[in-house]
């Protein structure tokens, strides 16, 4: 039973600590106790809940990807992939179907009892594979951020199968497999833009090694200008590709004007966006970009990243063909990948802080 507290003041941190975190609840179940003020455990520094300019009207390219092959459509993404960091891609071939069942299947499970739900916890999963947690480092952060999340990472279909919840694994498994192909397209497109061309198994591993799918849930918040649904963050992958609901509320930071744009969603579409493996891979060419999620005070939103990452043991370093085709010198030195998320993941979300630790 949910306790009676609808005042903030009554939610010290054990009080949170246990009915959010130890007992499975989530934000999600803080939220539906009919709290009409955010616990301060939740209230972020003023710099962080607030975005120094919001630019009305700019949006990230739009690019249709029904002929990848298309000098132009390659042209379009390397271009955004430079300037942005961000696009949103529309006619990519994934079926209507399959996006539409794992956004249901994303509200599926976490609609589950706190009880299954907190199966999957830190303490008490059989695997890391499959982990359900709120926040994102909820030991290492000052603040909490307003977020739910379950993480499916993919070793086999056989894993998945007996580990990954069954509320949701067909959904998540058919939404990953749709991925690949957006991936494998991609990752020629990107390779090419580099002028390499010669892109063998290794490549292919070293770029889009291993696969990680996040269904996010983003509860309804009570002062949604005093929190963060996510923080400022660059992803560690090679590359992210994120289906949103029909909310919005992601925004990518424009490094230029120190400004930030909000990423409408566009029924159908998928936003990708550059992870920092890719802009140690690119020597910088291509770049990562700090973006954030909004909470919400009028209704609950999802998001679904597939993120698509190198292997743990690949060493993450410029292509030498870029260095060769270029004469640059290199910008990064060569890192472990397993290294590099362990750094992520042991503290809080602090904009692209992370890959200083690559730096030559």
């Amino acid at each position: 039973m949910a306790p009676t507290k609808t005042s903030a003041a009554q939610w010290d941190n054990d009080s949170v600590t246990e009915w959010v975190i130890n007992k499975g609840n989530g934000v999600k179940g803080l939220s539906e106790t009919g709290i009409t003020t955010l616990p301060h455990q939740y209230i972020q520094p003023v710099e962080e809940r607030t975005m120094s300019k919001v630019l009305v009207g700019e949006s990230i390219p739009i690019i249709d990807v029904s002929n990848w092959d298309d000098p132009k459509v390659g042209e379009a993404i390397c271009d955004a992939s430079e300037k942005w960091g961000f696009f949103q891609i529309i006619n990519h071939d994934i079926p209507l179907e399959v996006l539409n069942n794992v956004k249901k299947a994303t509200c599926r499970f976490f609609d589950l009892s706190a009880e299954e739900k907190n199966k999957y916890s830190k303490e008490n999963a059989v695997s890391n594979n499959a982990r359900y947690t709120t926040s994102f480092i909820p030991k290492a952060e000052k603040a909490l951020e307003w977020k739910d999340n379950l993480s499916l990472f993919y070793v086999s279909e056989e894993e998945a199968a007996a580990l990954w919840p069954s509320s949701c694994k067909d959904e998540v498994l058919a939404y990953m497999h749709n991925g690949e192909k957006v991936a494998k397209n991609l990752l020629k497109v990107l390779l090419n833009g580099l002028n390499v061309t010669d892109i063998d198994s290794e490549k292919k591993q070293l770029v889009t090694g291993s696969k990680r799918v996040n269904m996010n849930f983003y509860p309804k918040c009570p002062n949604p200008d005093l929190t963060v649904g996510v923080g400022r963050h660059s992803d560690v992958s090679a590359f992210t590709i994120l289906l949103q609901d029909d909310i919005g509320g992601l925004y990518v930071r424009v490094e230029a004007t120190d400004s930030w744009i909000h990423v409408p969603p566009v029924k159908g579409s998928l936003v990708i966006n550059i992870g920092d493996a890719v802009q140690m891979l690119s020597n910088g060419r291509y770049r990562s970009i700090e973006h954030r999620v909004a909470a919400n005070g009028n209704s609950n939103r999802i998001s679904v990243p597939l993120f698509i990452n190198p292997r743990p043991e690949d060493i993450i370093a410029p292509l030498p063909e870029v260095l060769a085709n270029t004469g640059e010198k290199p910008i990064y030195k060569p890192i472990l990948y397993s290294d590099y998320c362990r750094h992520y993941y042991r503290k809080a979300h602090d904009g692209k802080a992370t890959i200083d630790i690559a730096k030559a």
